[in-house]
């Protein structure tokens, strides 16, 4: 078959664009032509994605959405594979093509106006659908700038309910977790047309084991925004009285807050910022670490780093957030701690620590668990038949 793409970057960035390639790639290499239709390229691991998507085009260059029936027709795919897509214009033409559609539902920017669906004030979780309660007493019409000047921008209600509207046109919707798909359902989307495909990432070396060393080592990799949590992980690490060296691994907008909070809170010698790394690299210190922590305060859609890091038999700590506990199974792969509840997090970090025969059973248990439930190449069959499903009827056609 002939994939296309289609997501509002090229390069590397976060969760779902290391899915995106990771998919992309086992793809070609079942034989599969894949194209990718994007927006901003991020700079980063570009030559990789170059690699994987020998056809590329354009929207930023190519006039957005006026390009879309050109490169259907250049392409030539037979699905067409939308990820994150603000642009309702590019979805439309998309789906007002002939070419089967399916979107896959990688976090809460479809049916959320603040995206990350908690308060901005509290945190708290949100657990409403779209309605006017967005408006009053949220406030979500009001957003942050994304760094630009003035520093809020207005968000349209109307907006999002007719975004709403237009991606229930979709014929298949994938999401990683029955959490998402409750999240789905609750906004109105049809039971029917929704698939649980968790995007798990591909498989590492399998002789790769974590050494549970005597640095203590935690982890964290993801993105560094309020929602993950990160400020929340470095007050509960200042309640561990262990030793410990934790690297954390990502960029973003709440970095220089997490930066300084670390200082402040006097553990710059034992908090190490390292930025954006390369999965080569990242393998080096699973194999030293003695755990990853998962911070998120945001309710997760998934949370595939938790499984990347159990791949190496490392446990995952982690608060109750999303769809967390659909693989985190508290007391045997790791533990979950209850929602924001600091000192139970710095409590099970430390346990880990102290007790290395426990937390190396627990890696293992999560090990097994992922080879069992998770594995990458079932995740691609799943995909390819709902690819051959959708490109059935148009192939009959022709």
């Amino acid at each position: 078959m002939k994939l296309l793409f289609v997501h509002e970057k090229s390069g590397s960035f976060a969760g779902a664009e290391s899915n995106i390639l990771a998919t992309a790639a086992e793809l070609k290499r079942r034989g599969h032509v894949v194209g990718l239709l994007h927006g901003t390229v991020t700079g980063k691991g570009q030559a990789e994605w170059h690699d994987v998507f020998e056809n590329r085009f354009s929207l930023e260059t190519n006039g957005g959405a006026a390009v879309v029936p050109r490169v259907l027709d250049m392409f030539g795919p037979d699905v067409i594979y939308i990820h994150k897509m603000a642009d309702l214009k590019v979805i439309d033409a998309l789906l007002n093509s002939p070419v089967p559609c399916v979107r896959m539902v990688h976090d809460h920017d479809l049916y959320c106006m603040r995206s990350y669906k908690y308060n901005v004030f509290t945190r708290r979780i949100c657990e409403r659908a779209l309605s006017p309660f967005c408006i009053f007493p949220c406030g979500a019409v009001v957003g942050r700038n994304g760094g630009s000047w003035p520093p809020v921008k207005w968000n349209s209600y109307a907006n999002k309910v007719e975004e709403l509207k237009l991606n229930k046109r979709f014929p298949r919707l994938l999401v990683g977790s029955n959490y998402m798909k409750e999240e789905l359902v609750r906004n109105g989307f049809a039971t029917d047309k929704i698939e649980i495909h968790p995007p798990v990432p591909p498989p590492g070396d399998p002789s790769l084991r974590a050494t549970f060393g005597d640095e203590n080592i935690i982890l964290y990799a993801g993105q560094l925004v309020r929602g993950k949590g990160v400020d929340v992980l470095i007050s509960a690490l200042s309640q561990v009285e262990v030793p410990f060296e934790c690297y954390i691994f990502g960029d973003g907008n709440h970095r220089k807050f997490c930066e300084k909070l670390s200082r402040s809170l006097g553990l710059s010698s034992h908090v190490h910022f390292k930025g954006h790394v390369s999965q080569e690299e990242l393998k080096l210190y699973y194999r030293e670490a003695s755990m990853i922590v998962v911070s998120s305060v945001w309710p997760e859609p998934f949370g595939a780093v938790g499984l990347e890091a159990m791949r190496y038999g490392l446990p995952v700590v982690a608060f109750d957030a999303g769809a967390i506990k659909e693989w985190l199974i508290d007391g045997y792969n790791g533990y979950v701690a209850p929602w924001m509840d600091r000192a139970v997090f710095a409590g099970r970090i430390e346990e880990l620590l102290r007790d290395k025969t426990l937390a190396r059973q627990m890696g293992e248990n999560g090990r097994a668990m992922v080879a069992e439930y998770y594995a990458f190449p079932k995740y691609i069959d799943g995909l390819e038949r709902t690819f051959a499903r959708l490109a059935e009827p148009l192939r009959m056609a022709a």
